[in-house]
């Protein structure tokens, strides 16, 4: 998705769904704060990838969706996905659904893995390998491409196997402290002169 007529046409559509699966790519080696390279989406029916380095393009869609409160935004361990938005737009993206923090309370391993918990959940292995790659270069290689639609892809067939697992188990409401957390613009709200004094007594203590 390179030009704002189709990304609007692609959010008018996710927004007529109840879920949305959320991922990002980004490079943080050169700068402060994290470059934005690659928005993956997902409802049910379809998947797209979103360019926001494409020239000229508008993200104000995007934007609409990730505030649309009718529209749950599925992430996985979605911290720094929902940072790179709050740094973007001073918002933070809701109501949302993390399939991480999730899985652990259906009882999977802490941290689970994306692949580990798509495999789990679904029987789908995915294949892995872009995980260490330039995504801020263009063009984007066909790999690359698959690899990163397949991180959306499959959120909100995750979503719903384990809200199904966890209402069966009268766990549904268990999460809400946790989503509220990862709602709340005071978790992503950086002080640099803060952090600046975390990397110096780092570096002295190295």
């Amino acid at each position: 998705m390179t030009d704002t007529a189709a990304l609007r046409a692609l959010c008018d559509r996710l927004r007529r769904s109840d879920v949305v699966g959320i991922d990002t790519e980004f490079m943080r080696e050169r700068t402060y704060y994290a470059k934005l390279c690659l928005v993956q989406v997902a409802s049910r029916e379809e998947a797209a990838l979103i360019d926001p380095l494409a020239p000229g393009i508008d993200l104000a869609p995007l934007d609409e969706l990730l505030a649309d409160p009718d529209v749950v935004k599925i992430l996985h361990a979605g911290t720094q996905d929902l940072e790179i938005f709050f740094q973007r737009t001073g918002r933070v993206p809701a109501p949302v659904f993390d399939t991480q923090v999730a899985a652990t309370l259906a009882g999977y391993p802490t941290q689970v893995g994306y692949a580990a918990l798509v495999h789990g959940a679904l029987g789908i292995t995915l294949a892995k390998g872009e995980q260490f790659t330039d995504w801020a270069r263009r063009p984007l290689s066909d790999r690359q491409l698959t690899y990163a639609e397949a991180d959306a892809r499959h959120l909100p067939a995750v979503h719903d196997r384990l809200v199904a697992a966890l209402e069966s188990e009268g766990r549904g409401g268990w999460l809400a402290d946790d989503f509220a957390r990862l709602e709340d613009p005071a978790t992503y709200t950086v002080v640099p002169e803060e952090q600046y004094r975390r990397v110096k007594r780092a570096s002295a203590s190295a």
